[in-house]
C-alpha cells in the first residue's frame, strides 16, 4: 500500500481552530509543516498541498465542508487525483479512546464518528486506513456535541499534544513505506 492523500479531520474557521474535533487539521498542520508542504490550494471543496515524500507524491487536505460532509471533498479529490481509497490516510478524534492514546487501524466501522461515516458513504468502502487521536467522552453525560467542539482543557492538552506530535510520527513512518500493520504494531498506545 502506498499512502497518496492523508486527511485530517475537522471544521474550517477560526471558532473551531483549537476545539477537539480538529485534532485531524491539527496533525495534518504539523505534518505540512515538517514535510515543507504549503496547503495553499482552495479547491474542490478543501484546503490541500501537494508535495513529494521521497519520490511518491502526496496531498495533505483539511476538507472545509465542516465534519459531517467530510467526504465530498475526500471523494472529490480522490476523483481528480485519482487515488484509490486503500491509498487515503485519515486522521481523526475518537471519543472512545482516552485523551493520550493513539490507534492506527486499517478500515473498520465509524464508531458513530459522522465525518468517517461521510466519507465511507462518498467513496463507497469502509476499508480506509486511519489514525484515531483519543479525546475521551465527556463526563457526568454532558453533551457530546458540546465537547467536541470546545478546546482540550490545559490537563487534556498535556496529553494530547504530544500524542499529535506521534500522530505525525506514525503518518511519516507510513508515508516512508511503512505498513499499516507495522505502524499499529510500532505507534498503537
Amino acid at each position: 500500500m502506498s499512502v497518496e492523500m492523508v486527511v485530517g479531520l475537522g471544521n474550517p474557521g477560526p471558532r473551531y481552530e483549537m476545539t477537539r474535533h480538529n485534532a485531524g487539521f491539527m496533525v495534518i498542520d504539523l505534518l505540512a509543516d515538517e514535510l515543507g508542504i504549503s496547503l495553499n490550494i482552495n479547491k474542490h471543496q478543501a484546503i490541500f498541498g501537494v508535495g513529494k515524500v521521497d519520490d511518491n507524491q502526496v496531498i495533505l487536505v483539511k476538507p472545509q465542508t465542516f465534519m459531517n460532509n467530510s467526504g465530498i471533498a475526500v471523494a472529490a479529490l480522490a476523483h481528480n487525483y485519482n487515488i484509490v481509497p486503500a491509498n487515503i490516510l485519515v486522521i481523526n478524534d475518537d471519543l472512545d479512546l482516552a485523551p493520550g492514546r493513539l490507534r492506527i487501524r486499517p478500515g473498520g466501522s465509524a464508531g458513530g464518528h459522522r465525518g468517517l461515516s461521510s466519507i465511507f458513504n462518498c467513496l463507497g468502502t469502509k476499508d480506509v486506513p486511519r489514525v484515531k487521536i483519543g479525546i475521551g467522552r465527556p463526563e457526568n453525560g454532558n453533551d457530546v456535541i458540546d465537547y467536541v467542539l470546545k478546546p482540550f482543557s490545559d490537563k487534556d492538552w498535556e496529553v494530547v499534544k504530544p500524542i499529535l506530535l506521534k500522530a505525525v510520527e506514525a503518518v511519516r513512518f507510513i508515508l516512508d513505506g511503512g505498513s499499516i500493520k507495522e505502524a499499529m504494531n510500532n505507534f498503537n498506545n
